[in-house]
């Protein structure tokens, strides 16, 4: 499809027409397939993503190598961790794969401070600062104050929504590696939660019934 096409039909509810007219001109399409990594933690950052459709899972990791998931990024929007090394000019202190399969508009760093005195641009840039914001809030408080059973559920509902299908194709193993925990753990909260009704659990799937 044309570029002038999808960013009129994904942003045109956000920007003003002279902006999707040069987000047209200098945004460059880039198609990633489920597990791709998008950035990873030391990379220089040169762009800044726009999500055309998808999701993304930034995540970051510990100095004993452990990974912590911080927030899901869908169509529409873009990462504020981003955006924070675009300003800096630092690296990546972030890694970013796709969730499922994604279309992303990439647009230079250059424009993000030149896009400014457009008033769209600034409530976009400062919405997404915001949001993410209260994102990793709920990360933080996650893994504070949340037994792992909520945390289980809240993970799986967040992987609904990021996804767009009640049933997710996913193993135990897989939540165990993404929540820093056993798989022996996960799998008796699993048999809890569909025990009390939260979620069905079939052969490698796992079916959210309550949002």
């Amino acid at each position: 499809m044309d570029i002038k096409v999808l960013v009129k039909a994904n942003f045109s509810f956000l920007f003003e027409r002279k902006l999707l007219d040069e987000l047209s001109e200098i945004g460059r399409l880039k198609k990633v397939v489920k597990g791709e990594y998008l950035m990873d933690i030391g990379q220089e950052m040169t762009f800044m993503p726009l999500l055309i459709s998808g999701a993304i899972k930034v995540f970051r990791t510990d100095d004993d190598g452990d990974e912590y998931i911080l927030y899901f990024i869908e169509g529409g929007d873009t990462c504020a961790m981003t955006l924070n090394c675009c300003i800096r000019g630092a690296k990546s202190e972030i890694k970013a794969v796709a969730e499922v399969d994604t279309t992303l508009l990439l647009v230079p760093i250059s424009k993000m401070e030149d896009w400014l005195h457009y008033k769209t641009w600034r409530a976009f840039v400062f919405g997404s600062y915001n949001n993410r914001m209260k994102e990793m809030l709920e990360a933080i408080d996650s893994l504070a104050f949340m037994n792992m059973n909520e945390r289980v559920l809240k993970y799986l509902k967040d992987k609904v929504i990021a996804n767009k299908d009640e049933t997710l194709n996913i193993t135990h193993n897989i939540i165990s590696d993404e929540l820093n925990t056993s798989r022996v753990v996960v799998s008796r909260i699993l048999k809890k939660l569909e025990k009390d009704g939260e979620l069905q659990l079939l052969r490698n799937q796992i079916k959210i019934l309550k949002l």
